[in-house]
C-alpha cells in the first residue's frame, strides 16, 4: 500500500503530467523495459515506476491495450480491475494508485517482450499521427468526463460478454492516447468507437437474452 502511494506521489494532480525535455514516447518506454536483461519478471509496479512523470492516461492505455488484440480467455477480467481503479481516478481527478495485490502482479520478461513486440509497432505508428489540437477536449474538466465514459466502458469490458471486450478496449485506448498526447481528435474518435461498441454489446446481450428465453420456453 505504502509503495503504491509513493509511486502515486510522483504524478501531478489531474491526468496530464509534466512533460520532461526529450521525453520518450510511450512505445519506447515499453520497449526499454523489455530490453532490460537484469529483470527476470516485469510487475505492474515496475511499469508504474517507468511511467513516472507520465499521466494516469498512460496506465489506462497500458491495461486497455492487451484487450484490443486476441488474448487468452479471462484476460479482460484480470486487466479490467486495474482499469476500473484508474478510470475512476481519472474521473475524480485523483492521483494514480493501485492496491498492492494488483501492483505486485508480474509476468516473465519473455512473456512481456512477446506481448510488447505485437503492440509497440502499432502503437508507434499511432504516435506519429498524434499532435496537440482541440486542447479544450483534453483540459482537466474534459479529462474527468473522458474518465467517466472510460469507467463505464471498463465495466462493460470486465463483464463476460461475447465480443464485449475488444471494441470497448479500443475505445479506451484511443481516448487515453488522445489525453496523453493532448490530441482532441483522438478523444472524439475514441468516444465514437465507444458509443458504437456499446450498441454492439447491447445487441449481443439482447440476442443472447432472447435466445435463452426461447430455449427455456421450449424446454418445458
Amino acid at each position: 500500500m505504502a509503495r503504491g502511494r509513493s509511486i502515486a506521489k510522483r504524478f501531478r494532480k489531474g491526468v496530464n503530467g509534466p512533460v520532461p525535455e526529450g521525453k520518450k514516447r510511450f512505445s519506447q518506454i515499453l520497449d526499454a523495459i523489455g530490453a532490460d536483461e537484469r529483470r527476470d519478471r516485469v510487475s505492474v509496479s515496475d511499469l508504474m515506476r517507468a511511467m513516472d512523470a507520465r499521466a494516469v492516461a498512460a496506465l489506462i492505455l497500458l491495461f486497455a491495450l492487451p484487450n484490443v488484440i486476441p488474448a487468452p480467455p479471462g484476460t479482460s477480467a484480470i486487466l479490467g480491475l486495474p482499469l476500473l481503479y484508474l478510470t475512476a481516478q481519472m474521473m475524480l481527478g485523483k492521483l494514480p494508485w493501485l492496491p498492492a495485490f494488483i501492483a505486485d502482479r508480474s509476468m516473465l520478461r519473455s512473456d512481456y517482450v512477446s506481448f510488447v513486440g505485437r503492440v509497440t509497432p502499432l502503437l508507434a505508428r499511432a504516435e506519429r499521427l498524434l499532435k496537440p489540437r482541440f486542447l479544450f477536449l483534453t483540459s482537466v474538466n474534459a479529462e474527468r468526463v473522458v474518465g467517466g465514459f472510460c469507467l463505464f466502458l471498463a465495466v462493460v469490458l470486465a463483464l463476460p460478454i461475447p465480443l464485449g471486450n475488444m471494441l470497448p478496449a479500443l475505445a479506451i485506448s484511443l481516448m487515453a492516447l488522445g489525453v496523453l498526447e493532448r490530441d482532441g481528435v483522438w478523444v472524439v474518435l475514441g468516444a465514437a468507437v465507444g458509443v458504437g461498441s456499446l450498441m454492439i454489446v447491447w445487441g449481443v446481450v439482447y440476442a443472447l437474452t432472447k435466445a435463452a428465453i426461447f430455449v427455456l420456453m421450449n424446454a418445458f
